[in-house]
């Protein structure tokens, strides 16, 4: 496969006033596309040149750690910016729904979970809601740039939902009030994008 650098799915001030214009400016421009260049002169020192981001972080462990930090942050937000969407729906539908009710109790239960999960990540790192390999949900929390998908978290799944909790996600809005941003980007979660992640991820397992 060739690696690519997408644009984001919708302007840098389509999220406002819940994350502002340059903190989306900054932090995909440099932050984002710093990683996805440093990923690719990794890969391209590797053995692993053209292999999917999957297949690399099955076996990240035995690999550089320019390919895990680099390759995480560069997958890590591409989940980030689909997770969000400046028309958001107050709730996820069907099949979704219905697993979060079943898992956690109700989508408020579901939301505190994540909601702590985020807020509680030690220093910099991702909150994610994923779909495990019996096709259950999941709440984790991962830090740094590693991801559920990597064969070194303690919790892996395939991501439908995922909160950069990075200070460079939320600081010139929130400074260092990580809750009051956790509590913002639930205003503009994208549910549509983990319905159809639910789905897909389901049919992987299955």
């Amino acid at each position: 496969m060739t690696y690519s650098f997408p644009d984001l799915p919708y302007a840098y001030d389509a999220l406002e006033p819940h994350i502002d214009e340059a903190t989306m400016r900054i932090h995909h421009q440099r932050h984002h596309k710093t990683y996805f260049d440093k990923f690719v002169t990794a890969i391209q020192e590797s053995e692993r040149n053209g292999e999917s981001l999957e297949a690399l972080f099955a076996e990240v462990s035995m690999l550089p750690a320019g390919i895990r930090n680099n390759g995480g942050g560069y997958y890590n937000h591409l989940v980030y910016w689909q997770s969000m969407t400046p028309n958001p729906k107050p709730a996820p539908e069907g099949a979704l729904y219905d697993a979060i009710v079943d898992t956690f109790g109700s989508l408020d239960a579901f939301k505190d979970a994540f909601s702590q999960a985020a807020i509680g990540q030690f220093g910099s790192g991702f909150a994610w809601l994923v779909v495990t390999e019996k096709g259950e949900l999941a709440i984790t929390s991962t830090p740094n740039q590693d991801n559920p998908l990597m064969d070194i978290a303690e919790v892996k799944g395939e991501p439908i939902l995922g909160c950069d909790v990075w200070e460079h996600a939320y600081y010139l809005n929130y400074q260092n009030k990580r809750p009051d941003y956790v509590n913002a980007w639930w205003k503009v979660v994208n549910w549509d994008f983990a319905e159809k992640a639910y789905h897909k991820a389901l049919e992987t397992v299955s």
